[in-house]
């Protein structure tokens, strides 16, 4: 196994600097080494790394939904909350009326099958939208309408909702008693408790942070631990009552991020590091589930049927977004947004074929061809449109961002060592401030610049007293590296 994560890191970062050269999407790149190393081209990868693959992908995709929750905030959320509702579930419901109405005439189906795939093709995928749209709130892309806020939320709630109905369509068909209704009826249960589940643990890690000192990087390994239960308590009850895990997972974040901003940018930033080595993992291992035989006997037959899926989805995501405040390339960008599949696509597609669907080996086929055409196409039209499209407002917070990356800069509760002195200080107050520019008057001159409070930890009468220091950095000072270091310690 050990073997299979060093190729996993190898390739994987290969594949994402080639494409990257290439003005392509990295995770592009990801993706199709994960289908050549796979063990349906070359297999390379071991049969040990395959058997435990969905446990690696789904803690990938934990960190990266945690990060997403650490960066919602509560007006955000307001500001897109009905619009998210409706995205939800309004272009999947349109796709799979769209494969309903062409995929019995072009594949010879019926029209439940062609529910079924409906059904597994409606689902956008979290692992291709979620990092891309936490790059563009890092980078303050679309945050002044909440455009990937709005996204993030509809594309979470996207997938709850078609796993239901994937579910009933598929007990239908095994002859069983399903009342849609009723299993309708559990997708605003199975989200409220998710929600509700996540609120909880996040309470009890804030209060957990703010009774004891946990060094930073303890604090996002418990916070990453609590999130793995959240999702295994979503299996282990599923039978009993259904529980959104990965909204739940979310909601954590929200939770720390609205009672404690500092401890959660802390967090934050650890996660970011860590999604460095999840990001491979999760990216080449979805590209290892992708049999291009399989897909490869769709044919023209399975593209048409998933093109015209896109299309009726499309229609149902610019209908879902009547009465925002967007312009009309901003709502193009949303139905960009929510053209890649790939995560339940390769999760469920072989279902109905375990399941004993006549043509499970078709709805299979069907489904891994929509990865390899909507993830890298999807990917790309995201980054490329966002760019152009998305707002980027002279003075909003990602400016501060940029100066604390371009400068190294630590956050609140981190630990300092001042290489003059060898003296270690804890940082304790931060504020973001809008300095006049050397040289320049007036509003125009204005540049981002962060105080930062130091305290000398190691006095005799304990915290609150002893020395304090205050620095004020902005992009005209030195890097943060060259006077002091920031202790990583646990």
């Amino acid at each position: 196994m050990a073997i299979g994560i060093a190729l996993i890191v190898l390739l994987g970062l290969t594949g994402d600097y080639l494409f990257r050269k290439l003005k392509l999407p990295g995770l592009v790149g990801m993706l199709l080494v994960g289908v050549m190393a796979g063990p349906y081209v070359l297999d390379l990868l071991s049969p040990e790394i395959m058997a435990v693959s969905g446990d690696f992908r789904r803690i990938a995709l934990i960190v990266i939904l945690l990060r997403a929750g650490f960066e919602l905030r509560k007006d955000t959320l307001h500001q897109v909350g009905r619009a998210a509702l409706t995205m939800s579930a309004v272009p999947a419901v349109f796709e799979i009326a769209g494969v309903m109405l062409v995929a019995p005439r072009l594949l010879g189906i019926t029209v439940l099958e062609a529910a079924i795939l409906g059904a597994i093709l409606g689902a956008v995928s979290p692992a291709v939208v979620v990092p891309l749209m936490i790059d563009f709130m890092d980078r303050g892309r679309g945050t002044k309408k909440g455009i990937p806020a709005l996204i993030l939320g509809a594309s979470s709630v996207d997938d709850v909702f078609v796993i239901v109905l994937f579910t009933a369509f598929l007990g239908m068909y095994g002859g069983g008693e399903v009342h849609l209704l009723t299993r309708l009826a559990e997708i605003p249960v199975s989200i409220a408790l998710g929600i509700v589940a996540g609120l909880i643990f996040g309470y009890l890690l804030y209060r957990l942070f703010t009774r004891y000192d946990f060094r930073p990087p303890k604090r996002t390994i418990v916070v990453i631990g609590t999130a793995i239960v959240l999702v295994w308590l979503e299996k282990a009850l599923a039978h009993v009552v259904p529980i959104a895990g990965l909204l739940g997972v979310m909601a954590i974040g929200f939770v720390i991020l609205e009672k404690s901003e500092a401890v959660a940018h802390i967090i934050s930033q650890r996660l970011k590091k860590i999604w460095v080595f999840a990001e491979l993992l999760l990216f080449v291992l979805v590209g290892a589930q992708v049999d291009i035989h399989v897909a490869w006997e769709a044919g023209l037959a399975g593209l048409a049927v998933i093109a015209v899926g896109l299309l009726f989805r499309s229609a149902g995501t610019y209908v879902s977004l009547f009465g925002t405040d967007l312009n009309w390339k901003e709502k193009l960008f949303c139905v960009v947004a929510y053209i890649p599949k790939a995560t339940v696509q390769a999760a469920i597609g072989a279902v109905p074929l375990a399941a004993g669907v006549a043509t499970g080996d078709v709805i299979l086929a069907v489904a891994v061809l929509s990865i390899l055409v909507t993830a890298p196409v999807g990917a790309l039209g995201i980054m490329v449109l966002g760019e152009k499209v998305l707002d980027r407002g002279e003075r909003y917070s990602f400016r501060f961002q940029d100066l604390r990356d371009a400068l190294g800069l630590p956050r609140v509760g981190e630990r300092i060592r001042s290489r003059q002195h060898d003296t270690v200080w804890k940082v304790i107050e931060e504020k973001e401030q809008w300095i006049q520019e050397s040289g320049k008057r007036g509003g125009s001159g204005l540049q981002p610049a962060i105080l930062l409070r130091y305290w000398k930890e190691k006095t005799n009468n304990g915290p609150g007293t002893g020395k304090t220091l205050y620095y004020r950095y902005s992009r005209t000072d030195p890097h943060f590296d060259r006077y002091w270091e920031i202790l990583y310690d646990w």
